[in-house]
């Protein structure tokens, strides 16, 4: 397996967008309906979102957390409802593998939101790197590992923004699911 990749090999390659379902939960009752689906799910890809901060000292929560499972995306909205029972339900059962890039800051910035004791927990990053894998941020193993590039957008926009755009909830959704398609092919 290719162990890294160059700028010019990336941009060569296909562009991937997610383009499945994606639920946006932004009540107690969305919450409800979808945390049985979520937890049927056996791999879930993940990442946070927090609005950029641009002065020194500033700093925000997560505004977003994204689960992606085999064919949903959801995104929790943070600051719009609590999300924090079903949340850390999902990331306290051992039997649910979560699967992220860097998880250590994703986790360290959800534990400032709700306490919980994260289980079977998988830093994709890491993965690759025992494999292996020299570059192990998401845009490159994607390139590596699943022959496409992600596009990088939103990143910097107001996820903490009280309507999300089209092209936020795309951004979100694709690096959770980037997350569990790198780690399906990693930990096969």
């Amino acid at each position: 397996m290719q162990t890294s990749i160059s700028r010019e090999e990336l941009a060569s390659l296909p562009i991937r967008r997610y383009e499945g379902e994606v639920r946006l939960l932004e009540s107690a009752q969305a919450i409800a309906h979808e945390a049985e689906a979520i937890r049927r799910e056996s791999v879930l890809g993940f990442d946070t979102e927090t609005r950029p901060a641009f002065r020194k000292g500033e700093s925000y929560p997560p505004a977003l957390v994204q689960l992606a499972g085999e064919a949903v995306v959801w995104i929790f909205a943070l600051q719009r409802v609590d999300c924090s029972t079903t949340l850390k339900a999902i990331f306290e059962d051992s039997s649910l593998t979560k699967a992220g890039i860097g998880v250590a800051d994703d986790l360290r910035q959800m534990k400032k939101v709700f306490a919980f004791e994260e289980a079977n927990v998988v830093d994709v990053g890491a993965l690759a790197r025992r494999q292996g894998i020299e570059q192990t941020g998401l845009r490159n193993l994607a390139g590596i590992v699943l022959g496409y590039r992600i596009p990088k957008g939103s990143r910097t926009s107001n996820w903490a923004a009280t309507r999300l755009t089209r092209q936020q909830i795309a951004y979100a959704a694709m690096d959770a699911w980037a997350a569990r398609a790198l780690y399906l092919r990693l930990a096969g």
